[in-house]
């Protein structure tokens, strides 16, 4: 089918008379909806054929059905000055951080979508692939599908200040769900798809869901083990595997849609007038590594301001400039993808590409490499991942070619620490950069990225510097799910190795109980800044000061320039026996960077006489389950080849208590005390433990974060023996 586009130029007759075809409502509903939309551009939806639900092709739907749009609600803060400054009820509303150097004026979710069909609508919004083949949908066809979702809710019984939560993996109808939600005056709750059937039913039922969407078989029997304890729950969707067989209140995707047909437009329509961006439309559950989940309560103003102010601070591109292209495969349910993946995305016309539900465990850099992002983000693990997988197929390189990878890196480290902001390159820089690195980062799907960004857990020096000797800067956001996700940023116009980057505009900072060195307690102020924990008011007031201030946990400094640097975590502190107070981060990363061989390194040392320590080995990851094997990484090998061991697996080296891979790491840890500042920061004993960390096994949570307090109950026998033989 021929491509057809009405330029700004096109007079308002052939414009006319394009809608009138296009929209079986007439030139009535083509004046109602050419005016509401401003329709200088003549917007017509993506028409590539697309396959998505159930064989439909979206081209050939009348992508209006008549439907005539309101004018979109005024943003107006008039209306919402006299509520206080956090709530813990699903339906209350807050005072809106509105001051002098803030001032931008609030609105709602539809609102942002809506000014952005003017823009975008013709623009690719999502991309997927079906039948190993990427198709696209336009956001005005994402749009029109999001408001069939919502009725497609509200038909089901969908009420107001209750949720909709979503248990699956990235994909379009994540999307729809979201913000169909939000449009019929629900509120979005993902669950992580790694979640227990115990862990889903506290989280729904505390957030009262009406519906949970799903996307496999297996995540569906996990609800309907729970249905019976979920007196809120009047039906679930499903959206990816068939359905077994017919079922009371389940529903496919298509079903869904089909329900909302029976609704007028127009009752939408009033549900999206009656809302205000001062309510709740988001709600993220904290991973609990600490006691139950806390629901962060998010008001639609948290998400169109971060959406908006603190994507540009990250040097997010409008689609008028460049549209930005990111894949999608971080979970939803956690905040930095979802505000990065989702609520940008539509605020700056991104295209959106989802990657397959094996992403991590080893597909996602082959869609990296079909869609060639210019902007993508990643948890520390990934790039962590990333590099040793890089450092594994160097090391089985022939000799020529792994030493040319070496000089070109070493040759644009050193570059680009010294001269971080020069344009013009030396000669030698520029050769290693076209010979050697443009390669290797067209071979991880990189060619095009002009942005890569972390966030979500500390990054190890390592890491950043091997990224930068292949000219990959890792810029660094910093922020909660009680600030919408980024409060701070880093770009390629601020940007400095180590730092947490400098505060989004129109958002404060200030840091508490400083010592000597500056380090304090990281307190946040600003239109980021969450409702409240629902249900939960206790929390509510430990996390917001009287003040208003969100008072992080986290610990850090701000250098002369503004950037920000984190040293670790308040409740993450250890305090010795003997009173000292020991940030963990800088020993552990410390020991990683001296030790190739380590995984992941814990320091333990709380009310005891001394610091030990808990360490993992480097090891191969299954690729049917990202579970870690018994098989070490080259890298390991190559350490243990290096130090006269012969292991090639975690067993060879624990079982046996292999005496040179051993006594090499006890050589390494005496070279980190070497370093310390005083002796109460030795660590003094140590052990490695038979299996890594992982997911699975309770230690890490969803995005990859240590959980100590798991750590210390799961291996309580190993840590008592260091101070048990102390005592004899």
């Amino acid at each position: 089918m021929p491509e057809v586009l009405l330029l700004r130029s096109a007079n308002s007759i052939l414009r006319t008379v394009f809608l009138s075809r296009l929209l079986p409502g007439g030139p009535g509903c083509v004046r109602n909806l050419s005016l509401n939309l401003q329709y200088q551009q003549g917007i017509r939806p993506n028409v590539r054929s697309s396959s998505f639900i159930d064989g439909r092709t979206l081209s050939k739907e009348s992508p209006s059905h008549g439907l005539e749009l309101s004018a979109p609600e005024k943003a107006s803060p008039s209306n919402v000055s006299e509520e206080a400054l956090w709530t813990t009820r699903a339906d209350g509303r807050v005072r809106l951080r509105l001051e002098p150097f803030c001032t931008q004026l609030p609105y709602t979710v539809h609102r942002m979508f809506y000014e952005a069909l003017d823009k975008y609508g013709n623009l690719s919004a999502l991309g997927f692939k079906r039948r190993n083949k990427w198709e696209r949908i336009s956001y005005y066809q994402y749009y029109l599908i999001a408001r069939k979702v919502a009725k497609g809710f509200l038909k089901l019984g969908l009420e107001p200040a209750h949720s909709v939560a979503i248990l699956g993996f990235n994909s379009p109808e994540w999307f729809f769900s979201a913000v169909g939600t939000v449009f019929a005056g629900g509120i979005v709750t993902g669950i992580y798809t790694t979640s227990s059937p115990e862990a889903c039913q506290y989280i729904a039922h505390d957030c009262r869901a009406n519906v949970i969407v799903v996307d496999t078989q297996k995540q569906l029997e996990k609800i309907l083990k729970i249905w019976k304890d979920l007196p809120h729950l009047k039906a679930v969707v499903i959206y990816q595997d068939p359905l077994p067989k017919k079922m009371p209140n389940v529903y496919t995707m298509d079903e869904l849609m089909e329900l909302g047909q029976e609704m007028p437009e127009k009752a939408l329509d009033t549900i999206i007038d009656t809302q205000q961006p001062n309510q709740c439309c988001v709600l993220v559950y904290t991973s609990g590594t600490t006691g139950n989940p806390k629901g962060v309560m998010l008001s639609q103003d948290n998400i169109t301001w971060t959406a908006r102010y603190g994507s540009q601070a990250g040097d997010i591109q409008p689609a008028e400039v460049q549209q930005e292209v990111v894949v999608s495969y971080l979970p939803l349910s956690h905040i930095a993808a979802q505000i990065y993946d989702l609520w940008t995305g539509i605020q700056w016309g991104a295209q959106v590409c989802f990657a397959d539900s094996d992403a991590l465990k080893g597909s996602l850099v082959n869609t990296l490499r079909e869609v060639e992002p210019t902007s993508h983000m990643g948890v520390p693990r990934v790039w962590e991942k990333i590099m040793e997988r890089i450092q594994e197929v160097a090391a089985q390189s022939g000799f020529i070619r792994r030493k040319m990878l070496l000089w070109a890196m070493s040759v644009t480290l050193e570059q680009n620490l010294t001269c971080p902001s020069d344009d013009l390159k030396p000669f030698t820089s520029r050769l290693a950069d076209y010979l050697v690195l443009a390669k290797v980062r067209q071979a991880l799907g990189f060619a095009k990225c002009q942005k890569n960004f972390y966030g979500a857990a500390p990054m190890t020096a390592e890491t950043l510097r091997f990224f930068l000797g292949l000219n990959i800067r890792l810029y660094a956001g910093y922020g909660l799910s009680e600030s919408t996700g980024p409060h701070f940023m880093s770009s390629p116009y601020n940007y400095r190795l180590y730092s947490s980057g400098r505060v989004v505009p129109g958002c404060r900072v200030k840091l508490v109980n400083q010592d000597a060195d500056g380090i304090g307690e990281i307190c946040l102020w600003g239109r980021t800044i969450f409702m409240g924990y629902l249900n939960m008011e206790d929390k509510t007031c430990e996390a917001i000061d009287s003040e208003g201030w969100l008072h992080t946990g986290d610990m850090g400094r701000l250098d002369a320039d503004g950037f920000l640097y984190i040293t670790g975590r308040l409740k993450e502190l250890i305090i010795t026996a003997g009173g000292e107070n020991v940030p963990p981060v800088p020993i552990e990363e410390a020991v990683k960077t001296e030790l190739p061989i380590i995984s992941s390194a814990m320091l333990i040392g709380d009310q005891r006489k001394f610091l030990s320590m808990l360490l993992t080995l480097k090891c191969t990851l299954d690729p049917e389950t990202s579970e870690p094997t018994d098989n070490l990484t080259e890298q390991a090998v190559e350490f243990c080849q290096r130090v006269g061991s012969r292991a090639s697996t975690v067993s060879e080296i624990v079982e046996p208590r292999d005496e040179a891979v051993y006594q090499a790491i006890q050589e390494g840890i005496q070279r980190v005390n070497a370093n310390a500042a005083a002796r109460p920061y030795h660590i003094q004993k140590w052990a490695i433990l038979k299996r890594d960390f992982s997911i699975s096994g309770g230690e890490l949570g969803p995005t990859m974060k240590l959980k100590r307090l798991t750590v210390l109950e799961k291996y309580k026998d190993i840590i008592d023996a260091f101070y048990e033989e102390q005592k004899q």
